[in-house]
């Protein structure tokens, strides 16, 4: 079958290329014993090749000196190297306006430029937003800091094939070893926040988290429940409630909580917008926060300090992350390589109106 026409052009087959006595295509693809349309796949990060084989055929490629040649070799003029990219979901958001925030004062300092590119709801497995990607690297980036949930290994192999350094911002999954990111402490932030519950005598806190396969949402799940076994508390298996980081998604848990037969006291929602959310259910059932029930959220967005009652949260650097993940990038920039590839930033516990002790029955 015919490789399909778009990046795979980029790449040019044996014979085509006059390197002379360079490895070629064909080369690896016997040494590796995979077929050249493979060998080509993995050059141009293409979705459908096994992990175990792109690894393995990466390794050849390492150890055969191959050098890709064609699209990502041509010339850059030296002032726009200068320039560093923050990849993004979009800009609709204080979350991504703080990390922003810190970006930028980093660039500065460090004497860069700095390029934002909102991904507006498109995902790294579309055909278009690779190709958008691809001009990225043909104008001449210095590095890359991504802040988007999701990267795959074929993803991050892209970054490595173009010789592009990079570092994550809050990675939705565990990242790889080979990986520089840089996260909170969000274990350790979710567990001071339930434990803060605890200390106002709370023994019925229920907690709205994010996606299982989100890794931040699952260490602040594990916080919780180690808050809680701490204090020799139960946890019910409806008080743990999974849904998305959004306001809607948490207002509609928030709902399923209040109409559980002994709902909770407290709740523990794994960012500020589901806080909000879980407020608004909670006046719209005639409730009053903490009155009737205490909430803490995590982030301490501005809007937390907007709602009626102020929020209880728990502050997560959002713009110290933009910055140290800037810094991070132009030392691996400078030929550095720092000891610490995964940075988790510390959180803290902000106290404000919407939590108090339980109301006696």
């Amino acid at each position: 079958m015919a490789e399909p026409a778009g990046r795979e052009a980029h790449v040019k087959q044996e014979g085509s290329d006059g390197r002379g006595s360079g490895p070629t295509m064909a080369q690896v693809a016997r040494e590796a014993g995979v077929s050249v349309p493979t060998v080509s796949k993995v050059l141009n990060g293409r979705e459908d090749v096994a992990a175990q084989t792109r690894r393995h055929v990466e390794e050849v490629l390492r150890r055969l000196g191959y050098q890709r040649q064609g699209y990502y070799n041509r010339p850059v003029p030296q002032q726009q190297t200068r320039t560093v990219d923050l990849i993004v979901h979009s800009l609709d958001t204080t979350w991504t306006g703080e990390v922003l925030a810190g970006a930028e004062r980093a660039v500065q300092d460090a004497g860069l430029h700095l390029a934002v590119n909102a991904m507006l709801g498109r995902t790294w497995h579309n055909r278009a937003t690779r190709g958008w990607l691809d001009r990225i690297a043909a104008r001449g980036t210095a590095g890359v800091v991504t802040n988007l949930a999701h990267v795959s290994d074929s993803e991050l192999a892209w970054f490595e094939q173009n010789s592009i350094p990079y570092v994550m911002i809050d990675p939705a999954t565990a990242p790889p070893p080979q990986a520089y990111s840089v996260a909170t402490t969000n274990w350790e932030g979710a567990r001071s926040g339930v434990q803060h519950l605890v200390d106002l005598g709370h023994r019925r806190i229920a907690v709205i988290a994010g996606r299982r396969s989100r890794y931040c949402s699952e260490l602040r799940v594990e916080g919780y429940r180690s808050a809680m076994r701490a204090a020799h508390l139960g946890v019910p298996a409806a008080y743990v409630q999974y849904g998305e980081f959004d306001p809607y998604t948490s207002g509609e848990r928030m709902k399923q909580l209040l109409d559980l037969p002994e709902p909770p006291t407290a709740v523990f929602a794994c960012s500020d917008p589901m806080a909000l959310g879980a407020m608004r259910v909670i006046r719209e059932r005639g409730l009053e926060v903490p009155r009737d029930i205490s909430l803490v959220g995590f982030d301490d967005l501005p809007e937390s300090r907007w709602a009626v009652p102020e929020l209880t949260t728990v502050r997560q650097p959002l713009a110290e992350m933009g910055g140290e993940a800037i810094r991070t990038l132009v030392r691996i920039m400078d030929g550095e390589a720092p000891d610490n590839r995964r940075i988790e930033l510390s959180t803290r516990l902000i106290v404000r109106a919407s939590t108090a002790p339980p109301t006696a029955p």
